[in-house]
């Protein structure tokens, strides 16, 4: 069973290697439901194990897509989820815009089967404003998105808090330290 490091490591492989064929193979796959397009499978079931889970070939089969519509190196914070992401679009300190509030969430209120495609589009903004995707990060959340029952739903409201914290938070500029405080003058 390959982890979400592996299997990104198994797509940065191809972003490297150029490997064009593959990559438009799997832009094929965007926003379409998990194996429904046999371009995608072509090169998405090469990457996994026999034992690998539904739930890891599900999210392989809507990460693999989006990774090969925007390649751009991610080299930020191992923590950062799409919030900081979507943040990163408007400034640290800035009310976000009403459009990328909008489509920020349009992201949060997918449901399992809408992800592919709220996926791809928030993925597509994120592309035309070079900024870079925590692709492992996104793996792991994706993951977490597609669980189906009472865990899938538990684990959906919390991807959902953390990404909404991420981005809605707004980050005062830091102080600079050269700058002193005037102290109050004290008389004896």
């Amino acid at each position: 069973m390959k982890s979400a490091n592996d299997l990104i490591y198994g797509l940065e492989a191809l972003r490297d290697r150029d490997d064009r064929g593959s990559l438009a193979s799997l832009r094929r796959g965007l926003g379409q439901p998990p194996g429904t397009v046999m371009e995608v499978s072509r090169v998405v079931e090469h990457m996994l194990d026999d034992d690998d889970p539904p739930w890891t070939r599900d999210t392989m089969y809507v990460v693999a897509p989006l990774f090969a519509l925007h390649r751009l190196p991610y080299q930020g914070k191992r923590d950062s989820n799409m919030g900081d992401h979507f943040r990163a679009l408007v400034g640290e300190s800035e009310e976000p815009p009403t459009n990328v509030e909008r489509r920020f969430m349009a992201l949060l209120s997918s449901e399992p089967d809408d992800l592919p495609d709220t996926l791809r589009q928030a993925v597509s903004l994120l592309k035309s404003k070079d900024v870079p995707v925590n692709w492992r990060k996104l793996f792991d959340d994706v993951q977490a998105w597609l669980r189906e029952g009472a865990t899938g739903e538990a684990a959906r409201q919390e991807i959902r808090l953390r990404w909404s914290r991420q981005f809605w938070r707004l980050r005062l500029p830091e102080k600079k330290a050269d700058v002193q405080q005037p102290q109050p003058q004290t008389q004896l």
